[in-house]
Protein backbone atom coordinates (compact mmCIF):
# COMPACT_ATOMS: atom_id res chain seq x y z
CA UNK A 1 0.00 0.00 0.00
CA UNK A 2 1.53 3.30 -1.11
CA UNK A 3 1.81 5.80 1.70
CA UNK A 4 2.22 8.83 -0.58
CA UNK A 5 -0.27 11.64 -0.63
CA UNK A 6 0.55 13.59 -3.75
CA UNK A 7 -1.06 16.38 -5.68
CA UNK A 8 -0.26 18.14 -8.94
CA UNK A 9 0.06 21.82 -8.26
CA UNK A 10 -1.59 23.13 -11.39
CA UNK A 11 -4.71 23.63 -9.23
CA UNK A 12 -3.96 26.10 -6.48
CA UNK A 13 -5.49 27.17 -3.19
CA UNK A 14 -5.74 30.91 -2.99
CA UNK A 15 -6.30 31.32 0.76
CA UNK A 16 -3.31 30.21 2.74
CA UNK A 17 -2.99 32.27 5.85
CA UNK A 18 -6.08 30.83 7.56
CA UNK A 19 -6.36 27.16 6.77
CA UNK A 20 -9.02 25.26 8.70
CA UNK A 21 -8.16 21.80 9.88
CA UNK A 22 -9.52 19.20 7.48
CA UNK A 23 -10.62 15.69 8.30
CA UNK A 24 -9.63 12.52 6.47
CA UNK A 25 -10.48 8.92 7.10
CA UNK A 26 -7.89 6.42 8.29
CA UNK A 27 -7.53 3.16 6.41
CA UNK A 28 -6.14 0.07 8.03
CA UNK A 29 -3.48 -1.95 6.24
CA UNK A 30 -4.83 -5.01 4.44
CA UNK A 31 -8.40 -4.01 5.27
CA UNK A 32 -10.93 -5.95 3.15
CA UNK A 33 -13.59 -3.75 1.54
CA UNK A 34 -17.11 -4.46 2.74
CA UNK A 35 -19.36 -5.92 0.09
CA UNK A 36 -22.72 -4.88 1.60
CA UNK A 37 -24.12 -1.36 1.59
CA UNK A 38 -23.86 0.62 4.77
CA UNK A 39 -25.33 3.87 5.99
CA UNK A 40 -23.58 7.13 5.24
CA UNK A 41 -21.61 8.54 8.19
CA UNK A 42 -22.99 11.64 9.95
CA UNK A 43 -20.62 14.02 8.17
CA UNK A 44 -22.08 13.06 4.76
CA UNK A 45 -25.49 14.63 5.37
CA UNK A 46 -26.91 17.84 3.93
CA UNK A 47 -26.22 19.54 7.28
CA UNK A 48 -22.56 18.56 7.35
CA UNK A 49 -21.35 21.96 6.11
CA UNK A 50 -21.64 24.28 9.11
CA UNK A 51 -20.97 28.02 9.32
CA UNK A 52 -17.50 28.98 10.56
CA UNK A 53 -17.10 30.04 14.20
CA UNK A 54 -16.75 33.70 13.25
CA UNK A 55 -19.73 33.66 10.89
CA UNK A 56 -23.42 34.23 11.42
CA UNK A 57 -25.07 31.77 13.78
CA UNK A 58 -23.93 29.74 16.72
CA UNK A 59 -20.35 28.57 17.10
CA UNK A 60 -19.83 25.16 15.55
CA UNK A 61 -17.72 22.53 17.24
CA UNK A 62 -17.64 19.25 15.24
CA UNK A 63 -17.96 15.97 17.05
CA UNK A 64 -14.61 14.25 17.32
CA UNK A 65 -14.96 10.80 15.82
CA UNK A 66 -12.09 8.60 17.04
CA UNK A 67 -11.96 6.92 13.61
CA UNK A 68 -11.17 10.18 11.84
CA UNK A 69 -7.85 11.99 11.70
CA UNK A 70 -7.67 15.76 11.91
CA UNK A 71 -4.97 17.06 9.60
CA UNK A 72 -2.52 19.48 11.07
CA UNK A 73 -2.36 22.88 9.36
CA UNK A 74 0.66 23.31 7.07
CA UNK A 75 3.15 25.84 8.40
CA UNK A 76 6.26 25.20 6.25
CA UNK A 77 7.25 23.85 2.84
CA UNK A 78 10.67 22.51 1.86
CA UNK A 79 12.16 21.51 -1.48
CA UNK A 80 14.62 18.60 -1.73
CA UNK A 81 18.39 19.11 -1.77
CA UNK A 82 19.28 16.28 -4.16
CA UNK A 83 23.05 16.63 -3.65
CA UNK A 84 22.77 16.20 0.14
CA UNK A 85 19.86 13.77 0.06
CA UNK A 86 17.77 15.74 2.53
CA UNK A 87 15.13 18.41 2.66
CA UNK A 88 16.46 21.92 2.17
CA UNK A 89 16.28 24.47 4.94
CA UNK A 90 17.43 27.23 2.57
CA UNK A 91 14.92 26.55 -0.20
CA UNK A 92 11.98 26.63 2.14
CA UNK A 93 9.16 28.90 3.19
CA UNK A 94 7.35 29.08 6.51
CA UNK A 95 4.73 31.16 8.26
CA UNK A 96 6.19 33.52 10.81
CA UNK A 97 4.59 35.55 13.58
CA UNK A 98 1.67 37.83 12.77
CA UNK A 99 1.14 36.25 9.35
CA UNK A 100 4.61 36.99 7.98
CA UNK A 101 6.31 34.62 5.56
CA UNK A 102 9.95 33.70 5.98
CA UNK A 103 12.07 32.21 3.22
CA UNK A 104 15.14 30.22 4.22
CA UNK A 105 17.37 31.96 1.69
CA UNK A 106 15.86 35.39 1.12
CA UNK A 107 14.47 36.17 4.56
CA UNK A 108 11.12 37.82 5.08
CA UNK A 109 8.89 37.87 2.01
CA UNK A 110 6.48 40.69 1.35
CA UNK A 111 3.17 39.32 2.66
CA UNK A 112 1.13 41.42 0.23
CA UNK A 113 3.10 40.13 -2.76
CA UNK A 114 2.74 36.51 -1.61
CA UNK A 115 -0.89 36.74 -0.58
CA UNK A 116 -2.15 34.59 -3.47
CA UNK A 117 0.87 32.29 -3.83
CA UNK A 118 0.67 28.76 -2.39
CA UNK A 119 3.28 28.11 0.28
CA UNK A 120 4.52 25.12 -1.74
CA UNK A 121 5.41 27.43 -4.64
CA UNK A 122 7.40 29.75 -2.39
CA UNK A 123 9.77 26.86 -1.68
CA UNK A 124 10.85 27.23 -5.35
CA UNK A 125 11.47 30.97 -5.10
CA UNK A 126 15.24 30.56 -5.60
CA UNK A 127 15.08 28.89 -9.06
CA UNK A 128 12.29 31.27 -10.03
CA UNK A 129 14.44 34.28 -9.11
CA UNK A 130 17.42 32.74 -10.93
CA UNK A 131 15.37 32.38 -14.11
CA UNK A 132 14.29 36.01 -13.83
CA UNK A 133 17.90 37.12 -13.24
CA UNK A 134 19.15 35.15 -16.26
CA UNK A 135 16.57 36.76 -18.54
CA UNK A 136 17.41 40.19 -17.18
CA UNK A 137 21.14 39.73 -17.71
CA UNK A 138 20.90 38.49 -21.31
CA UNK A 139 18.44 41.29 -22.08
CA UNK A 140 20.84 43.90 -20.69
CA UNK A 141 23.88 42.34 -22.40
CA UNK A 142 22.19 41.96 -25.80
CA UNK A 143 20.41 45.33 -25.57
CA UNK A 144 17.35 43.72 -27.17
CA UNK A 145 13.86 44.03 -25.76
CA UNK A 146 12.73 40.83 -27.47
CA UNK A 147 14.07 38.18 -29.80
CA UNK A 148 14.85 34.48 -29.71
CA UNK A 149 15.91 32.93 -26.39
CA UNK A 150 17.63 29.52 -26.27
CA UNK A 151 17.06 27.43 -23.11
CA UNK A 152 18.65 24.12 -22.17
CA UNK A 153 17.06 22.22 -19.26
CA UNK A 154 13.62 23.66 -19.98
CA UNK A 155 11.77 21.23 -17.69
CA UNK A 156 13.88 22.17 -14.65
CA UNK A 157 12.61 24.90 -12.29
CA UNK A 158 14.86 27.75 -13.42
CA UNK A 159 14.70 26.70 -17.06
CA UNK A 160 10.92 26.45 -16.93
CA UNK A 161 10.85 29.92 -15.40
CA UNK A 162 12.92 31.33 -18.26
CA UNK A 163 10.71 29.62 -20.87
CA UNK A 164 7.43 30.93 -19.44
CA UNK A 165 8.55 34.47 -18.68
CA UNK A 166 10.40 34.93 -21.98
CA UNK A 167 7.37 33.71 -23.94
CA UNK A 168 4.95 35.90 -21.99
CA UNK A 169 7.25 38.87 -22.63
CA UNK A 170 6.96 38.47 -26.40
CA UNK A 171 10.14 36.53 -27.19
CA UNK A 172 10.34 33.32 -29.16
CA UNK A 173 11.77 30.48 -27.08
CA UNK A 174 13.73 27.50 -28.38
CA UNK A 175 13.56 25.04 -25.48
CA UNK A 176 15.55 21.82 -25.06
CA UNK A 177 14.28 19.28 -22.50
CA UNK A 178 17.27 17.53 -20.92
CA UNK A 179 17.76 13.76 -20.82
CA UNK A 180 16.14 13.29 -17.39
CA UNK A 181 12.74 14.23 -18.83
CA UNK A 182 13.16 14.01 -22.61
CA UNK A 183 11.80 10.45 -22.58
CA UNK A 184 8.50 11.72 -21.17
CA UNK A 185 6.52 12.69 -24.30
CA UNK A 186 3.80 14.36 -22.26
CA UNK A 187 6.31 16.63 -20.55
CA UNK A 188 7.91 17.59 -23.87
CA UNK A 189 4.45 18.47 -25.18
CA UNK A 190 3.81 20.58 -22.07
CA UNK A 191 6.99 22.57 -22.66
CA UNK A 192 5.95 23.03 -26.29
CA UNK A 193 2.70 24.49 -25.00
CA UNK A 194 4.60 26.97 -22.85
CA UNK A 195 6.38 28.37 -25.91
CA UNK A 196 4.56 30.65 -28.32
CA UNK A 197 4.80 30.63 -32.11
CA UNK A 198 7.28 30.60 -33.73
CA UNK A 199 9.10 29.07 -30.75
CA UNK A 200 9.26 25.35 -30.14
CA UNK A 201 10.54 22.70 -27.75
CA UNK A 202 12.46 19.52 -28.55
CA UNK A 203 13.85 16.59 -26.62
CA UNK A 204 17.57 16.50 -25.90
CA UNK A 205 18.09 13.75 -28.50
CA UNK A 206 16.99 16.07 -31.30
CA UNK A 207 19.57 18.69 -30.31
CA UNK A 208 22.29 16.05 -30.84
CA UNK A 209 21.69 16.43 -34.61
CA UNK A 210 23.41 19.78 -34.77
CA UNK A 211 22.53 20.57 -38.40
CA UNK A 212 18.83 19.87 -37.93
CA UNK A 213 18.72 21.80 -34.67
CA UNK A 214 20.54 24.72 -36.29
CA UNK A 215 18.02 24.81 -39.16
CA UNK A 216 15.09 24.82 -36.73
CA UNK A 217 16.58 27.72 -34.79
CA UNK A 218 17.27 29.59 -38.02
CA UNK A 219 13.66 29.20 -39.16
CA UNK A 220 12.55 30.50 -35.77
CA UNK A 221 14.83 33.51 -36.06
CA UNK A 222 14.08 34.41 -39.68
CA UNK A 223 10.70 32.76 -40.24
CA UNK A 224 9.79 30.42 -43.08
CA UNK A 225 10.47 32.03 -46.42
CA UNK A 226 7.31 31.84 -48.51
CA UNK A 227 7.70 32.23 -52.26
CA UNK A 228 5.50 31.59 -55.28
CA UNK A 229 8.20 29.42 -56.83
CA UNK A 230 6.83 26.00 -57.72
CA UNK A 231 3.21 27.13 -57.43
CA UNK A 232 1.52 25.56 -60.50
CA UNK A 233 -2.29 25.54 -60.66
CA UNK A 234 -2.31 23.21 -63.66
CA UNK A 235 -0.19 20.63 -61.86
CA UNK A 236 -2.43 20.79 -58.79
CA UNK A 237 -5.45 20.10 -61.02
CA UNK A 238 -3.81 17.17 -62.83
CA UNK A 239 -2.81 15.58 -59.53
CA UNK A 240 -6.38 15.86 -58.27
CA UNK A 241 -7.80 14.27 -61.42
CA UNK A 242 -5.37 11.35 -61.23
CA UNK A 243 -6.20 10.73 -57.55
CA UNK A 244 -9.94 10.98 -58.23
CA UNK A 245 -9.85 8.41 -61.05
CA UNK A 246 -7.82 6.03 -58.88
CA UNK A 247 -10.38 6.45 -56.12
CA UNK A 248 -13.38 5.71 -58.37
CA UNK A 249 -11.71 2.59 -59.75
CA UNK A 250 -10.74 1.27 -56.32
CA UNK A 251 -14.10 2.02 -54.71
CA UNK A 252 -16.86 1.92 -57.38
CA UNK A 253 -20.45 2.67 -56.46
CA UNK A 254 -21.45 -1.00 -56.68
CA UNK A 255 -19.14 -1.74 -53.76
CA UNK A 256 -19.08 -0.12 -50.33
CA UNK A 257 -16.44 2.58 -50.06
CA UNK A 258 -15.06 1.12 -46.82
CA UNK A 259 -14.49 -2.38 -48.22
CA UNK A 260 -11.65 -3.49 -50.47
CA UNK A 261 -12.56 -5.71 -53.42
CA UNK A 262 -10.18 -8.43 -52.21
CA UNK A 263 -12.33 -8.90 -49.12
CA UNK A 264 -15.33 -9.86 -51.28
CA UNK A 265 -13.72 -12.95 -52.76
CA UNK A 266 -15.26 -16.20 -51.56
CA UNK A 267 -12.92 -18.19 -49.32
CA UNK A 268 -14.43 -21.20 -47.61
CA UNK A 269 -16.10 -24.55 -48.13
CA UNK A 270 -18.16 -25.18 -51.27
CA UNK A 271 -21.30 -25.90 -49.28
CA UNK A 272 -21.24 -22.29 -48.02
CA UNK A 273 -21.02 -20.68 -51.47
CA UNK A 274 -24.80 -20.56 -51.97
CA UNK A 275 -25.33 -18.38 -48.90
CA UNK A 276 -22.18 -16.31 -49.24
CA UNK A 277 -23.59 -13.66 -51.57
CA UNK A 278 -26.79 -13.16 -49.56
CA UNK A 279 -24.90 -12.92 -46.27
CA UNK A 280 -22.31 -10.56 -47.72
CA UNK A 281 -24.99 -8.30 -49.23
CA UNK A 282 -26.71 -8.00 -45.88
CA UNK A 283 -23.38 -7.28 -44.19
CA UNK A 284 -22.32 -4.66 -46.74
CA UNK A 285 -25.63 -2.81 -46.64
CA UNK A 286 -24.45 -0.97 -43.51
CA UNK A 287 -21.63 0.73 -45.46
CA UNK A 288 -22.01 3.75 -47.74
CA UNK A 289 -21.54 3.08 -51.48
CA UNK A 290 -18.41 4.18 -53.31
CA UNK A 291 -17.98 6.73 -56.11
CA UNK A 292 -19.94 6.70 -59.39
CA UNK A 293 -18.01 6.04 -62.64
CA UNK A 294 -16.39 9.12 -64.15
CA UNK A 295 -15.54 9.52 -67.84
CA UNK A 296 -11.89 10.60 -68.00
CA UNK A 297 -12.41 12.43 -71.32
CA UNK A 298 -15.36 14.37 -69.90
CA UNK A 299 -13.35 15.10 -66.77
CA UNK A 300 -10.49 16.57 -68.81
CA UNK A 301 -12.83 18.63 -70.96
CA UNK A 302 -15.13 20.09 -68.32
CA UNK A 303 -13.25 20.04 -65.02
CA UNK A 304 -11.10 23.18 -65.21
CA UNK A 305 -9.21 25.15 -62.57
CA UNK A 306 -12.31 27.28 -61.98
CA UNK A 307 -14.41 24.13 -61.51
CA UNK A 308 -11.84 22.77 -59.08
CA UNK A 309 -12.15 25.92 -56.97
CA UNK A 310 -15.94 25.52 -56.97
CA UNK A 311 -15.57 21.84 -56.03
CA UNK A 312 -13.44 22.73 -53.02
CA UNK A 313 -16.20 24.99 -51.72
CA UNK A 314 -18.94 22.40 -52.36
CA UNK A 315 -16.94 19.60 -50.76
CA UNK A 316 -16.23 21.79 -47.74
CA UNK A 317 -19.96 22.41 -47.23
CA UNK A 318 -20.74 18.71 -47.68
CA UNK A 319 -18.08 17.51 -45.23
CA UNK A 320 -19.27 20.07 -42.67
CA UNK A 321 -22.78 18.71 -43.05
CA UNK A 322 -21.55 15.16 -42.50
CA UNK A 323 -19.77 16.14 -39.31
CA UNK A 324 -22.29 18.54 -37.81
CA UNK A 325 -25.45 18.01 -39.88
CA UNK A 326 -26.96 20.54 -42.25
CA UNK A 327 -30.24 21.45 -43.88
CA UNK A 328 -30.56 21.41 -47.65
CA UNK A 329 -27.37 19.39 -48.18
CA UNK A 330 -27.53 15.98 -49.83
CA UNK A 331 -25.47 12.97 -48.79
CA UNK A 332 -25.03 14.08 -45.21
CA UNK A 333 -24.35 10.47 -44.21
CA UNK A 334 -21.04 10.15 -46.01
CA UNK A 335 -18.27 12.01 -47.83
CA UNK A 336 -19.07 12.10 -51.56
CA UNK A 337 -16.27 13.78 -53.56
CA UNK A 338 -16.79 11.52 -56.58
CA UNK A 339 -20.52 12.25 -56.75
CA UNK A 340 -19.95 16.00 -56.51
CA UNK A 341 -17.41 15.93 -59.36
CA UNK A 342 -19.67 13.71 -61.51
CA UNK A 343 -22.53 16.22 -61.16
CA UNK A 344 -20.24 19.16 -61.93
CA UNK A 345 -18.76 17.71 -65.14
CA UNK A 346 -22.22 16.68 -66.35
CA UNK A 347 -23.45 20.26 -65.92
CA UNK A 348 -20.50 22.68 -65.52
CA UNK A 349 -21.25 25.71 -63.37
CA UNK A 350 -20.20 29.29 -63.90
CA UNK A 351 -18.47 30.95 -60.95
CA UNK A 352 -20.41 33.79 -59.39
CA UNK A 353 -19.23 37.31 -60.13
CA UNK A 354 -17.89 37.92 -56.63
CA UNK A 355 -16.16 34.55 -56.65
CA UNK A 356 -14.49 34.74 -60.06
CA UNK A 357 -11.07 34.72 -58.53
CA UNK A 358 -11.77 31.50 -56.68
CA UNK A 359 -10.88 32.97 -53.28
CA UNK A 360 -13.06 31.57 -50.49
CA UNK A 361 -12.60 32.43 -46.83
CA UNK A 362 -10.32 30.10 -44.87
CA UNK A 363 -9.60 27.94 -47.94
CA UNK A 364 -6.42 27.38 -49.89
CA UNK A 365 -6.77 28.70 -53.44
CA UNK A 366 -4.93 26.99 -56.29
CA UNK A 367 -5.42 30.06 -58.47
CA UNK A 368 -3.89 32.77 -56.37
CA UNK A 369 -1.01 32.78 -53.94
CA UNK A 370 0.65 35.88 -52.58
CA UNK A 371 3.57 35.60 -50.15
CA UNK A 372 2.99 39.24 -49.26
CA UNK A 373 -0.45 38.49 -47.82
CA UNK A 374 0.70 35.36 -45.95
CA UNK A 375 2.32 36.36 -42.65
CA UNK A 376 5.60 34.72 -41.71
CA UNK A 377 6.24 34.70 -37.98
CA UNK A 378 9.77 35.67 -37.02
CA UNK A 379 11.35 35.32 -33.62
CA UNK A 380 14.03 37.87 -34.29
CA UNK A 381 17.77 37.67 -33.56
CA UNK A 382 19.10 35.43 -30.83
CA UNK A 383 19.08 37.39 -27.57
CA UNK A 384 21.07 34.83 -25.62
CA UNK A 385 21.14 31.34 -24.15
CA UNK A 386 20.25 30.09 -20.67
CA UNK A 387 21.77 26.78 -19.56
CA UNK A 388 20.41 25.01 -16.49
CA UNK A 389 23.26 23.01 -14.98
CA UNK A 390 22.09 19.42 -14.57
CA UNK A 391 24.18 16.78 -12.74
CA UNK A 392 24.96 14.99 -16.03
CA UNK A 393 25.99 18.20 -17.77
CA UNK A 394 28.15 19.30 -14.84
CA UNK A 395 30.05 16.00 -14.75
CA UNK A 396 30.60 15.97 -18.51
CA UNK A 397 31.69 19.60 -18.78
CA UNK A 398 34.20 19.25 -15.95
CA UNK A 399 35.71 16.08 -17.45
CA UNK A 400 36.09 17.69 -20.88
CA UNK A 401 37.51 20.94 -19.49
CA UNK A 402 40.33 19.10 -17.75
CA UNK A 403 41.52 17.66 -21.07
CA UNK A 404 43.95 19.93 -22.88
CA UNK A 405 44.05 18.41 -26.38
CA UNK A 406 41.30 17.45 -28.79
CA UNK A 407 42.24 13.78 -28.49
CA UNK A 408 42.15 13.98 -24.71
CA UNK A 409 38.72 15.56 -24.83
CA UNK A 410 37.45 12.75 -27.07
CA UNK A 411 38.90 10.16 -24.72
CA UNK A 412 37.28 11.89 -21.73
CA UNK A 413 33.90 11.71 -23.43
CA UNK A 414 34.32 7.98 -24.03
CA UNK A 415 34.56 7.32 -20.30
CA UNK A 416 31.32 9.15 -19.57
CA UNK A 417 27.88 7.58 -19.49
CA UNK A 418 25.61 7.96 -22.49
CA UNK A 419 23.40 10.39 -20.58
CA UNK A 420 26.39 12.58 -19.72
CA UNK A 421 27.65 12.57 -23.32
CA UNK A 422 24.20 13.47 -24.64
CA UNK A 423 23.85 16.31 -22.13
CA UNK A 424 27.22 17.72 -23.18
CA UNK A 425 26.44 17.46 -26.90
CA UNK A 426 22.96 18.97 -26.64
CA UNK A 427 24.10 21.87 -24.45
CA UNK A 428 27.02 22.43 -26.85
CA UNK A 429 24.53 22.81 -29.70
CA UNK A 430 22.77 25.57 -27.80
CA UNK A 431 26.01 27.28 -26.76
CA UNK A 432 27.54 27.18 -30.26
CA UNK A 433 24.50 28.85 -31.85
CA UNK A 434 24.54 31.60 -29.22
CA UNK A 435 28.26 32.19 -29.66
CA UNK A 436 27.94 32.28 -33.44
CA UNK A 437 25.29 34.98 -33.08
CA UNK A 438 27.46 36.89 -30.59
CA UNK A 439 24.75 36.54 -27.94
CA UNK A 440 25.39 36.32 -24.17
CA UNK A 441 25.18 32.97 -22.33
CA UNK A 442 24.26 32.50 -18.68
CA UNK A 443 24.10 29.40 -16.51
CA UNK A 444 21.59 28.87 -13.70
CA UNK A 445 21.63 26.32 -10.91
CA UNK A 446 25.44 26.16 -10.91
CA UNK A 447 28.46 27.01 -13.03
CA UNK A 448 30.18 25.45 -16.04
CA UNK A 449 33.78 25.92 -17.22
CA UNK A 450 34.05 28.64 -19.83
CA UNK A 451 30.54 30.04 -19.27
CA UNK A 452 29.30 32.92 -17.15
CA UNK A 453 27.00 32.08 -14.28
CA UNK A 454 24.32 34.55 -13.27
CA UNK A 455 24.95 36.98 -10.47
CA UNK A 456 23.04 36.69 -7.21
CA UNK A 457 19.36 37.55 -7.85
CA UNK A 458 18.56 41.07 -6.80
CA UNK A 459 15.59 42.21 -4.76
CA UNK A 460 13.99 43.30 -8.02
CA UNK A 461 14.43 39.78 -9.44
CA UNK A 462 12.79 38.26 -6.37
CA UNK A 463 9.92 40.71 -6.61
CA UNK A 464 9.47 39.91 -10.30
CA UNK A 465 9.39 36.17 -9.53
CA UNK A 466 6.76 36.70 -6.84
CA UNK A 467 4.69 38.80 -9.20
CA UNK A 468 4.84 36.06 -11.87
CA UNK A 469 3.80 33.39 -9.34
CA UNK A 470 0.82 35.40 -8.07
CA UNK A 471 -2.57 33.97 -8.98
CA UNK A 472 -4.89 36.42 -10.71
CA UNK A 473 -8.62 36.82 -10.30
CA UNK A 474 -9.17 34.34 -13.14
CA UNK A 475 -7.10 31.67 -11.37
CA UNK A 476 -4.13 31.86 -13.75
CA UNK A 477 -0.55 33.04 -13.36
CA UNK A 478 2.44 33.65 -15.61
CA UNK A 479 4.63 31.14 -13.79
CA UNK A 480 3.60 27.57 -13.00
CA UNK A 481 5.35 24.38 -11.91
CA UNK A 482 4.52 20.72 -11.53
CA UNK A 483 4.70 20.02 -7.80
CA UNK A 484 4.18 16.79 -5.86
CA UNK A 485 3.52 17.44 -2.18
CA UNK A 486 4.28 15.06 0.70
CA UNK A 487 2.72 16.05 4.02
CA UNK A 488 5.33 15.10 6.60
CA UNK A 489 3.27 16.96 9.19
CA UNK A 490 0.73 14.14 9.00
CA UNK A 491 3.14 11.23 8.65
CA UNK A 492 6.87 11.84 9.29
CA UNK A 493 7.76 8.85 7.09
CA UNK A 494 6.68 10.93 4.09
CA UNK A 495 9.83 13.03 4.41
CA UNK A 496 12.09 10.01 3.85
CA UNK A 497 9.90 8.75 1.03
CA UNK A 498 9.94 12.16 -0.68
CA UNK A 499 13.75 12.23 -0.54
CA UNK A 500 13.85 8.72 -2.02
CA UNK A 501 11.56 9.75 -4.90
CA UNK A 502 13.57 12.90 -5.63
CA UNK A 503 16.95 11.13 -5.66
CA UNK A 504 16.01 7.99 -7.59
CA UNK A 505 17.39 7.59 -11.15
CA UNK A 506 15.33 9.35 -13.81
CA UNK A 507 13.14 11.10 -11.28
CA UNK A 508 9.88 12.20 -12.85
CA UNK A 509 9.26 15.66 -14.33
CA UNK A 510 7.92 17.24 -11.15
CA UNK A 511 9.27 19.19 -8.21
CA UNK A 512 8.87 17.42 -4.88
CA UNK A 513 7.97 19.55 -1.87
CA UNK A 514 7.67 18.38 1.75
CA UNK A 515 5.23 20.23 3.97
CA UNK A 516 5.22 20.24 7.77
Amino acid sequence: MMLSISSTALSRTLARTTRPATTTSLRGLAMKPREEFEELPPNFSMDSVQPPPHGIGESYEPDQDPMYYNRKPVTSAHSIDVSKGSISNLDSAAFGPAGTILHGRFGQVDAAAAATIPLEYLALLRPAAEGVAALREITEASKLASGTVLVYGASRPAGMTAVQLAASSGSAVVAVVDGQHSGNDEMVDVIKGLTAEPGFAVAEEYALCKANFRDLVQRTVSGDELTAEGFDSTQFLEDFKANLLDYTQTYPDDLPAAVDAEELKFVGKEKDRANFKANMSAYLSQFAPGAPPIDSAQLDANFTVDQYELFKKKFGIQTTAVISGGDGVTNTDRFAPGEIVANMIAAPETPEADQSTGDYPFEFSIKNFSPETTPSLKGGPIMGAIIEVTPELSTAAEAVSKAKTLRAKAEALQFLTEGERNAHAAASSVVSLARKAGAPIRTVGGSLPGLDAIQKPTDQDIAAALDAMAVGDDGSSRLNYFIQVYRAGDFPAYEDYAIHRATEPLAGPRQIVVTK
